[in-house]
């Protein structure tokens, strides 16, 4: 009987921790168990299950004095157990990547303009079929602006691309 109580205790004992898990928040992709810091950020109530959170790195603290020194920033661009390449090889890496670029840029342009001209400022030519069919002609219209936008942002994106290798 004594031996059964005493397992009994420390299977209580171990189980214990279970039962006493906190109440877990989410806040974003971040999870608390303390309550007052929940509430002020207006984290909810996980529930349904308990949560196995598992911390990450945490990045190096900023040197003081507020700014980030310039090789700071270069430094976290890449690991740093990354291969090292040549100054010369980088730059016909960039070359490269420019030329790649420009080429795109060139194609994103052209296919701009052209959806432009069919898209004729919201009036495009209808079709025969679209003559009998006023809401297929509405469609179109509606998908033509669609990707004159896409294309837009398209372009746009390469040029930020472009601004971010410089000269």
């Amino acid at each position: 009987m004594k031996h059964c109580l005493f397992a009994l205790t420390v299977i209580a004992a171990m189980l214990q921790p279970a039962w006493a898990q906190d109440r877990i928040y989410r806040c974003g992709n971040e999870y608390t168990n303390n309550a007052a810091q929940a509430k002020e950020r207006g984290c909810k109530l996980v529930e349904g299950g308990n949560v196995t959170v598992v911390e990450g790195t945490r990045p190096a603290a900023a040197p003081a004095g507020g700014a980030a020194a310039p090789s700071a920033s270069k430094a976290a661009a890449s690991p740093p157990n990354a291969p090292r390449v040549a100054a010369t090889e980088q730059r016909a890496r960039d070359a490269d990547a420019r030329a790649i670029l420009q080429d795109e840029l060139r194609k994103a342009e052209s296919r701009l303009a052209d959806l432009r001209k069919e898209y004729n400022d919201g009036a495009p030519q209808r079709s025969a079929l679209e003559l009998r069919n006023p809401q297929g002609y509405i469609e179109r219209t509606a998908e033509l602006k669609a990707a004159v936008t896409r294309a837009e942002a398209d372009v746009a994106g390469i040029k930020r691309e472009l601004g971010r290798l410089g000269n």
